[in-house]
């Protein structure tokens, strides 16, 4: 991994060749496209260079907008940024993924992707509803369809050019392992749910000796009450060192060999999360010994997921 001891400057090398992905990373997920817009070209001004978006978010348009006005603005060449966007749940069959993949990059206005990631393992009923539901308000999933079978339309957008890395996210180490096996283009990144309450120790030994980026999001818990930005270990240690429990929880993440995403929604929030530095090593220690265990976001589970007004 390229070392940086600031970690704002922190990049990581993906192992395809792709370029290397910025250590710290702007999450798009955010409901308001006025906000979407706004807090974007904040966190662009921030210093922030990574952007993970998404077909689901239904944003991707006002991330392009504010990315384009905000590296005009500030003379940043397109090459200095790192752009990610997910193929969604329904668009999984292998005819599907062009397709979803070009509408995504239209969206942005972008000729090339940085990183396209499966959004989740699960296929949906393929078509235009994200959310396909029976008549009993149950999510219809396609049998007809296997993560292979879409990982191999994803390696084609690879040999296509316009499309530097792929990936997958929600994935646990068992779903994993045979795509590993199997590829011809071994994942770049894994993107999944990871704090101190998640810390996923053993998918990320596994993606540290393979290569693979172990991309965390939620490492803030996600606004849960009371939660990690309460919890007396990081308040402490916060105090201790003179920095915010966000900031000590983004640290956390950097540190142990993750790249990280927030999703600052103020330019005051983004100077904040972006001004990270390395703990002291008793601090590290503490933190790795909580035990309290929860997991946020349900996704792994069906697919659906636990952060978006559904229909929204």
């Amino acid at each position: 991994m390229t070392e940086s001891s600031d970690f704002r400057l922190k990049r990581m090398p993906l192992n395809n060749g792709g370029g290397q992905i910025p250590a710290l990373g702007f999450g798009t997920l955010i409901p308001d496209p006025v906000v979407t817009i706004t807090a974007t070209r904040d966190a662009l001004e921030a210093g922030f260079r990574h952007f993970d978006c998404a077909e689901r978010y239904r944003n991707e348009r006002e991330v392009g907008e504010a990315l384009h006005a905000g590296l005009a603005a500030g003379k940043i060449p397109r090459e200095d940024i790192f752009v990610t966007t997910k193929l969604w749940n329904s668009n999984h069959r292998p005819e599907r993924v062009e397709p979803a993949f070009e509408a995504s990059l239209d969206r942005l206005g972008l000729e090339y992707l940085d990183l396209y990631l499966i959004h989740t393992p699960y296929a949906f009923q393929p078509g235009d509803e994200q959310d396909p539901r029976d008549q009993n308000g149950n999510v219809i999933y396609d049998e007809q369809v296997t993560l292979l079978d879409t990982w191999r339309a994803m390696e084609n957008l690879v040999d296509h050019g316009r499309c530097r890395a792929i990936g997958l996210s929600d994935i646990g180490l068992n779903e994993l392992l045979p795509i590993y096996e199997s590829a011809r283009i071994k994942p770049a990144v894994v993107q999944v749910e990871a704090h101190p309450y998640l810390p996923e120790t053993e998918l990320l030994e596994f993606c540290k000796e393979k290569g693979i980026v172990f991309l965390a999001f939620a490492p803030l818990g996600h606004g849960m009450k009371p939660g990690l930005l309460e919890d007396p270990v990081i308040s402490a240690i916060a105090a201790q060192i003179g920095k915010t429990p966000a900031q000590v929880l983004l640290a956390w993440a950097v540190q142990r060999g993750t790249a990280v995403l927030t999703t600052p929604k103020s330019a005051a929030r983004a100077k904040e999360n972006f001004d990270i530095s390395a703990l002291p090593e008793d601090a590290l220690n503490q933190i790795n010994r909580i035990q309290t265990r929860q997991r946020l976001n349900p996704v792994v589970k069906t697919g659906i997921p636990g952060f978006i007004a559904q229909g929204g």
